[in-house]
């Protein structure tokens, strides 16, 4: 695979908060349950009213995980299936290489939904969220870089990402634009906001839906102390965030050095700002206060990009590695 060559967007980091510094949370990570899939990289988990879990994997088959931990195959995208969620009795999944799709997890079928935005193929649709009146939330990660790339948007930090919406009917509109690496999306339990994670700038930001600010966009929570992955609303109606990595000291030194930053990509990867492995999730509630800061280190199950509550236990995704992983809130 060549490397693309990347045109730096100079950028002034925040200073890391002290939180960035640590490897481990004031209350300790609950004991991981491991579950071993048969593939790579499953990267989110959808759970089912009855605990089974979903993911997907970067071969592009959906796979079922039920309580015992056994896996049987859903369906196979013939992509990289990212973000997945339910819609109705289907499946929504954000593939990265084919676009939004519609799932039927009964009989594998796969058919497309949004593959272009505005006459432009998309390159890199991540996650979702369903809204009450079955409208569809979601993000395009950038429109320079693929996901077998992404690294190269963090570094070129050039802000193509979106926060997109499909009507019922089938009308795809912008909300937002110029995000920086748009990833995780979560809706309210009300319906009355949505939440983006900008990976690359470290922060949520929140679209108001309903009430006296409709389309106003705030700030839900900003200088985060890691790389904000995929973001989802939990059964406890927190939003739940996976962590992926810290915040790496070297990049935020470079934000400001386009030069310096295009001389670092040139580098072999070996060379590159790496992420640290951790395994870390946050959840906040409504007002953007924290909740629950999870954070640990765990042999296998590391750089959590995907994050799931269902009715007490966190399920948890990545894109490395062989396994998923659950605990329990309640220890």
């Amino acid at each position: 695979m060549s490397v693309p060559s990347i045109a730096p967007v100079a950028w002034r980091s925040t200073p890391a908060p002290a939180r960035a510094k640590r490897t481990v949370s004031e209350v300790p990570l609950p004991p991981l349950r491991r579950v071993t899939v048969p593939g790579s990289g499953p990267e989110d988990v959808v759970v089912l009213d009855d605990g089974v879990a979903l993911t997907g994997l970067a071969d592009g088959r959906i796979l079922r995980v039920d309580s015992g931990g056994a896996t049987s195959l859903v369906a196979d995208t013939g992509g990289r299936p990212l973000g997945i969620e339910r819609y109705g009795d289907d499946l929504l999944v954000c593939d990265a290489r084919r676009g939004l799709l519609l799932v039927d997890p009964r009989t594998g079928s796969v058919g497309e939904l949004v593959t272009e935005i505005e006459g432009t193929r998309m390159i890199f649709c991540n996650n979702a969220a369903v809204g009450p009146d079955g409208s569809v939330w979601f993000t395009d990660s950038s429109r320079r870089f693929g996901i077998d790339v992404w690294r190269a948007d963090i570094m070129e930090h050039s802000g193509t990402g979106r926060l997109l919406r499909r009507d019922p009917d089938g009308a795809v509109h912008v909300v937002l634009d110029g995000l920086q690496f748009a990833n995780g999306v979560a809706i309210a339990p009300d319906a009355s906001w949505v939440v983006v994670a900008q990976t690359g700038a470290y922060r949520l930001d929140r679209v108001w839906l309903t009430g006296d600010r409709p389309g106003q966009r705030e700030d839900f929570v900003i200088d985060l102390p890691a790389f904000p992955d995929n973001v989802a609303t939990g059964s406890d109606g927190l939003v739940w965030v996976a962590m992926a990595s810290p915040r790496n000291r070297v990049l935020d030194r470079l934000a400001a050095h386009p030069r310096l930053r295009k001389a670092a990509w040139s580098l072999p990867e070996r060379l590159q700002p790496q992420a640290a492995p951790t395994t870390w999730v946050t959840a906040y509630d409504g007002d953007g206060r924290l909740v629950h800061d999870l954070q640990g280190l765990d042999e296998r199950m590391h750089m959590v990009t995907g994050v799931r509550e269902h009715h007490g236990i966190v399920w948890l995704g990545s894109l490395q590695g062989d396994c998923m992983a659950s605990f329990s809130l309640a220890g």
